[in-house]
């Protein structure tokens, strides 16, 4: 039987909700592989709406679920709806949405707080022993709830080709071990299941990017 994957989003769009290229990425993927996945975002309101062109935020309102749709092409649920028992693994892309919809992290760093709903989802998976991919800033949910866990981020010096590199020392603050790696690939902890690539926290061709996430996809896939 095909695995069943659930898929989180945070939105449409990079700077106010899930990056668009890595969500597709991880659609692709899971269907390369064989893999079927569900699609479920929060029904919660957007932290607030940015104009993509202008890279500013607007005074609009939008719905986390409603937008997340636009990219499931409208096949996507509640994510109060999600039930672990029926679901073989969970991944999570990234973008801001990550970082201002399913937490508190865009504003508060390692004081952040974890949307409860997301929480508990992430705590479900991994208390069944489930594998949780996690993608660009995503990991940063796994080192706030699972102290200790090792993950990824790409590169923990900022330079031009890691300008985010800063969130990897604060990830370590919160206890967790933070392992460099390049765009391409993934880092697996067995321990707790959790498989990350940094993604689009490198500036990289987008090729790379698509790679990385196959290979964080694939691993998924081993461990389910």
């Amino acid at each position: 039987m095909a695995k069943r994957v659930a898929v989180v989003l945070a939105g449409c769009g990079v700077f106010d909700g899930s990056e668009i290229h890595e969500a597709s990425a991880v659609l692709v993927h899971l269907s390369r592989e064989g893999a079927q996945a569900e699609v479920y975002a929060p029904n919660i309101p957007q932290m607030h709406v940015v104009d993509h062109v202008k890279g500013q935020p607007t005074p609009e309102h939008r719905n986390v679920l409603v937008e997340s749709a636009r990219i499931a092409r409208g096949n996507i649920k509640d994510l109060a709806t999600l039930d672990v028992k029926g679901l073989d693994a969970l991944i999570i892309p990234g973008g801001f949405g990550v970082a201002k919809n399913l937490s508190t992290w865009a504003t508060q760093g390692k004081n952040c707080s974890i949307s409860k709903e997301v929480e508990g989802v992430l705590r479900a998976f991994h208390a069944a022993h489930k594998p949780i991919g996690l993608c660009c800033i995503s990991p940063v949910l796994a080192a706030k709830i699972f102290p200790g866990c090792e993950v990824t981020v790409g590169h923990d010096t900022e330079c031009e080709q890691w300008p985010y590199a800063k969130t990897a020392e604060a990830m370590k603050e919160l206890g967790c071990k933070h392992v460099n790696s390049q765009v391409t690939e993934a880092h697996v902890d067995a321990r707790n299941r959790l498989v990350t690539t940094s993604a689009f926290m490198c500036n990289a061709p987008i090729h790379h990017i698509h790679d990385g996430i196959g290979n964080m996809v694939r691993e998924v896939l081993r461990l389910a």
